[in-house]
């Protein structure tokens, strides 16, 4: 099943929801990074609420860079999403594995990530200056440190459930949601909605099931009458690099310094981080680069 995101409302619009299945998305990065699960969860959990934050943006001029620094052995934890929900994302030490926690079974990205550092949300809208949103970690385990994003940076407090279900073998579901309450939503419906999340299972659980976005919706909130805003939305893990973007940063860099990087070497080699794509320059590249 192709991954999808949904936007609706509940509780006669008083309600906004942000549902997401990422499954493929996330296989896609763990195959392109040889992660390994504990990676997996953290980055799929990272990507899929870079997902959920992106699906807000309104033209392609516009991005999302999300930074989760913790102190952990996993190292940063980096996404970029743009305009029509594409993504690409990468951990800095993809190879970690940590055991499963004793208490529950789970893997434990909260070690993984660390519980001392930050996460940083960079909002480019096109003008001159982004908008940069920065909150301590809280867990690690980065739904409820998003949580905590919106609520301090955004003022605006959500229900953010992120999971990934992944062993040896790959991704076998990943998704989540954003539960945002209206201005107008008062205390009975909140009562409701907090009622109703006390037994909801991991969405992770409900997709691997085959449940819809809008079952799983319908069986978060509590209420079966969701007005479905918009279901067209197809989440992707692209990555944009070309060897022109490459061409540009080297420029930047400056002469010099660009070719004492070559050293002994006839030619330099730059590695993107976000797909493993290599691109070559010799020196009569650079030459022309710099004529």
């Amino acid at each position: 099943m192709a991954d999808r995101l949904i936007r609706c409302l509940v509780y006669g619009g008083k309600v906004s929801v942000l549902a997401i299945s990422s499954t493929e998305l996330v296989e896609k990065a763990r195959n392109t990074h040889d992660l390994t699960p504990t990676a997996t969860a953290a980055l799929g959990r990272v990507l899929t609420i870079g997902e959920l934050i992106g699906a807000g943006l309104k033209s392609d001029k516009e991005s999302i860079t999300i930074q989760v620094k913790g102190n952990g052995p996993l190292g940063d934890c980096v996404c970029v999403a743009d305009y029509g929900l594409k993504i690409k994302g990468y951990v800095q030490n993809p190879y970690i594995e940590l055991p499963v926690r004793e208490s529950d079974g789970k893997i434990d990205v909260g070690n993984a990530i660390g519980k001392d550092g930050y996460i940083n949300v960079i909002k480019d809208m096109g003008m001159k200056e982004p908008y940069i949103g920065v909150t301590p970690i809280v867990t690690g385990e980065i739904a409820e440190d998003f949580a905590k994003f919106f609520a301090e940076s955004e003022q605006q407090p959500s229900v953010v459930s992120l999971g990934v279900l992944v062993d040896k073998n790959g991704v076998k579901a990943s998704g989540g949601y954003l539960i945002t309450l209206m201005p107008d939503a008062d205390d009975e419906i909140i009562d409701r909605l907090e009622n109703s999340l006390k037994n909801v299972e991991p969405i992770s659980s409900m997709l691997e099931k085959n449940m819809s976005l809008e079952e799983i919706v319908e069986t978060v909130v509590g209420d079966k009458n969701i007005f479905v805003l918009e279901n067209d939305f197809e989440p992707k893990f692209v990555c944009d690099c070309s060897r022109e973007r490459f061409e540009k940063g080297l420029i930047s860099l400056g002469k010099d310094e660009v070719e004492n990087a070559f050293e002994n070497d006839d030619k330099i080699e730059i590695v993107c981080r976000f797909c493993g794509e290599k691109y070559y320059f010799n020196k009569e590249d650079v030459e022309k680069l710099f004529m």
